[in-house]
Parts: C-alpha cells; structure tokens; sequence
C-alpha cells in the first residue's frame, strides 16, 4: 500500500553505485513513487546533457550522488535542476560537511550520507511529495558556514600559490605528481641544490614547514600550473 502524497510522485536517480541505485529504486518503487533510474554519466557526457536528460522526465525529486566516475562531481548540475523546479536531494558517500554545505548553497533541499538506513532516505522523499520541509534553519546555516569557512581558507592558499614564480610552480608541480627532488632536477636538467633552493622558497611562501604540507595545499586548493609552466 502507497501512503498519501507520494503515489506517481516522478522521481529520477542518478547515482552510479548500481547496487546502491537498484536498492533505491526497487524501494522507491514499492511505496508507490514512479521512479526513473539514469545510467551513470561518464567523462564524454556534459554538465547540460545531464542536466537536460534528468529534466525531459519532469521530475519532482532528484536523488543526485556526488561522486559520478568520470563525469566527476555532481555538485555542478544541483543548481540548474533546482532552478528548474525539481527537488535535489544529494545522497553521498562524501562526509565533508563543507561540502554538504556548498550543495545546500546550490540548491539543494537536503544532504544525506550514504551510510543512513534506506527508511530514512525515503522519509526525506516521502516529505518532499508532501511539500513539507526536510532542513530546518539551524541545520542549514551550520552547513552554510561550514562551506563559507572552507572558502576562505581556500582563497588564502590560492592567493600564496599565487605567490610562486614560474619555475617554483614547476618544482611544486613535480612534487604533487609524486617526484622526488632529485627526479626534478634531472627533468628540469638542473642542479639539485637549485631545486632545494627553490623547495625552501615554496615553503616559505606557502607559510608551510613540509615538501608534503605544501603538496597537500596545492591539492585542497585545487590548484593547476598555468599550462606554460609545465616541464
């Protein structure tokens, strides 16, 4: 038996954990939801066509992963699935609560690890079918602030990396791809005294006291060396 609000509520999943997204859908389907399941995008597939496809079913509710293989971080497609009228409700594997936040700051109604029994998961929907409210204030400035902290942090490593010169970023490039000092001095066909010279300069302007501090904010940060510094 279906319970009121949601019978033929229209639902789409994107996940790409099969076993995770069969169980949805086999669940979701036996509460009464008309549920549409969508294969994993992968790297060829685009920010619009996604979009475009999960929309062409009309859905009310989005369950959306974060973590889409080679399509990457789903997180791209919240806000104009939001903004085209459909409910997202992020399910992930993902516990950085920043991150959460970031979806909340998108668009989306509520975020739910993965790790959550599958009845609390269809609580969240069967809310949602009902125009009833799934996130209260408290919960949504927590994760706001969260994410908004996160950015802060990110922008000061940014505006360090910013810092380097051309051939620092070259010798900070080897590094996060694993090399040692002496495997970028041999590249860059240089002494490796010039490259601890260099090593000490990018620490020093990274405001880190470690060859792996510094790799570790070139990663959270993000951050790419302009193509034209690539040895």
């Amino acid at each position: 038996m279906t319970r009121t609000g949601q019978v033929g509520t229209r639902t789409v999943i994107v996940e790409d954990h099969q076993l995770f997204a069969e169980a949805l859908e086999i669940a979701m389907t036996m509460e009464g939801y008309d549920v549409r399941r969508l294969a994993a995008p992968d790297e060829t597939v685009s920010v619009a066509r996604l979009v475009s496809s999960v929309l062409r079913h009309q859905p009310r509710i989005v369950l959306l992963d974060l973590d889409l293989g080679g399509f990457g971080d789903g997180v791209r497609v919240i806000n104009p699935i939001a903004r085209a009228g459909a409910n997202v409700v992020v399910v992930t594997a993902a516990l950085d609560q920043a991150r959460w936040g970031e979806c909340v700051w998108h668009g989306a109604r509520q975020v739910l690890p993965k790790t959550r029994p599958l009845n609390e998961i269809l609580a969240v929907v069967r809310r949602l079918s009902q125009g009833l409210t799934v996130m209260d204030t408290d919960e949504r400035e927590r994760l706001l602030r969260a994410w908004h902290s996160q950015r802060l942090v990110l922008h000061r490593h940014r505006e360090r990396l910013d810092r380097l010169t051309p051939r620092e970023r070259q010798v900070l490039q080897g590094l996060v791809g694993g090399l040692r000092v002496r495997e970028i001095a041999d590249a860059r066909v240089v002494s490796e005294a010039t490259v601890r010279t260099q090593v000490k300069s990018i620490l020093a302007k990274l405001e880190v006291s470690s060859q792996i501090a510094a790799v570790g904010m070139a990663r959270s940060a993000r951050w790419e060396p302009p193509k034209e510094t690539t040895p």
